[in-house]
């Protein structure tokens, strides 16, 4: 979502994200459903990464940040306040945005845009492209006639209609029920798609009625493209998730928050029903993620500071079969405002502060895990009672997790065929026998995963 000037509320305010709609598909269409979300990377970055890293690591998807032109300053949060729909923000031109998806596609990857449509900014100046504005002002592109007249800020989650005509943190609240702003968005929208973009993430999707966003996708080019929504579940909230996924995927924000919970408190043992299990949206509609630009820095979720929790926590993510997994790819901060090294560039993994989750050894190696065992059914759940655990994919694969703090060793019964294969986690040999069991010792903190067709490391 879009955090303002206000810092750490603002952020949680209002996301969900969603995708491909009434087609009743699994998550994302085709066989590689694993989106590695690279924030606030230039495109420049994003174009050298999917040929480098994300195609051969077969990654489905990039997301890229919002590339609408935005106000001027130097925290993150300045994407999510668009003053026209140009493509002239901090992380391109038209020109790098265009080669970035030619790139990517030729890699084999797909592209997803976060895209903000709810609102506009929450002042006045000039933009990143050049555009002078106002808050209700935008010459050739809004008025103040475009947008909602409620013009205090959202107080009362219970209160649907304050949901979705207030203003998110101050940002002036475009009327989405309103015919020229309908118009408006599909063409910004249709513009991304005449350069190729895949999918659209709707950035604060829970402020817009789930209705105006079905009348804008209806006059997409292709209405039936891959969309996601950032739509937060809160209890005994007025606007509930379930009420987009007629629209397309929607982000399962419970999902992140309780694999926190877990992995910090409780016991992976009871993960064996994760996801609608615990009453979360249907798999085949569900957006996950262990965390995301807003949940990271806000503390609801794990993080890249959470050392094993967090590396452990996207392993099961991609090795269970629920939803379709976003890997957040960022940056270090302190500062929760802090927008990107180098405003964007990334010369290098692992430098100037960029974090690369995407390309972490232990996360990288579960998206070839993924997409092998892809459409396959949980079998030979194991666990301890507390923090070991381990489950098939059918015959495809087979993973364990040891989130206990000493060593286990012990013979797994998976439905694998008999055969030397190779643990990704760890690259070394693993025989599975006649009877589909193999012997590991698996250290305090670490994962194991072997599946069909990865037979030597």
């Amino acid at each position: 979502m879009a955090r303002k000037t206000l810092s750490a509320a603002l952020a949680l305010a209002a996301c969900s994200v969603v995708m491909t709609p009434s087609v009743a598909s699994a998550s994302p269409p085709g066989t590689k459903d694993v989106t590695a979300v690279l924030f606030e990377w230039n495109y420049g970055s994003v174009a050298k990464e999917c040929t480098s890293t994300l195609g051969p690591a077969g990654y489905g998807y990039v997301q890229v940040s919002p590339p609408a032109e935005h106000i001027q300053g130097s925290q993150w949060w300045t994407s999510y306040q668009p003053v026209s729909y140009k493509i002239a923000g901090r992380l391109g031109d038209r020109a790098s945005f265009q080669n970035m998806v030619n790139t990517c596609h030729a890699a084999g990857v797909k592209v997803v845009v976060d895209t903000v449509i709810n609102h506009m900014s929450a002042g006045s100046g000039t933009g990143t492209g050049g555009s002078s504005y106002t808050k209700y002002n935008y010459p050739g592109l809004y008025s103040s006639y475009d947008f909602d007249d409620c013009t205090s800020q959202v107080t009362n989650y219970q209160d649907r209609w304050n949901v979705q005509h207030c203003e998110l943190v101050g940002l002036a609240d475009l009327d989405t029920g309103e015919e020229y702003v309908r118009k408006t968005i599909a063409g910004y929208m249709n513009d991304l798609l005449s350069l190729g973009v895949d999918g659209f993430r709707i950035d604060a999707a829970k402020h817009i009625p789930a209705e105006d966003l079905a009348n804008i996708k209806s006059r997409l080019a292709n209405p039936s493209v891959y969309w996601k929504q950032e739509v937060i579940y809160g209890a005994g909230e007025a606007v509930q998730p379930t009420e987009y996924t007629g629209n397309g995927d929607v982000q399962e924000f419970r999902y992140a928050y309780d694999l926190k919970r877990v992995f910090n408190n409780e016991n992976l043992a009871y993960l064996k029903n994760y996801g609608e299990g615990w009453g979360y949206l249907s798999s085949s509609v569900a957006g996950v993620f262990v965390d995301n630009h807003d949940t990271e820095r806000n503390g609801s979720t794990l993080n890249y500071k959470d050392g094993a929790n967090y590396t452990l926590a996207n392993v099961f993510m991609l090795a269970y079969p629920y939803g379709a997994p976003d890997i957040n790819s960022g940056y270090e901060w302190t500062d929760a405002d802090a927008g990107p090294p180098n405003n964007g560039v990334v010369n290098a993994c692992w430098q100037d502060g960029w974090k690369c989750q995407h390309a972490w050894p232990e996360i990288i190696r579960m998206v070839a895990f993924r997409n092998a065992v892809r459409g396959e059914p949980m079998t030979n759940w194991w666990d301890d009672g507390a923090d070991a655990i381990a489950f098939g994919r059918g015959a495809k694969g087979y993973v364990a997790i040891n989130h206990e703090p000493g060593s286990l060793t012990r013979t797994y019964q998976t439905s694998l065929p008999a055969g030397t294969y190779c643990d990704v986690q760890n690259n070394t040999g693993v025989t599975v026998n006649g009877s589909g069991q193999f012997t590991a010792t698996l250290g305090g903190n670490t994962a194991l995963a072997i599946y069909a067709g990865k037979s030597t490391c």
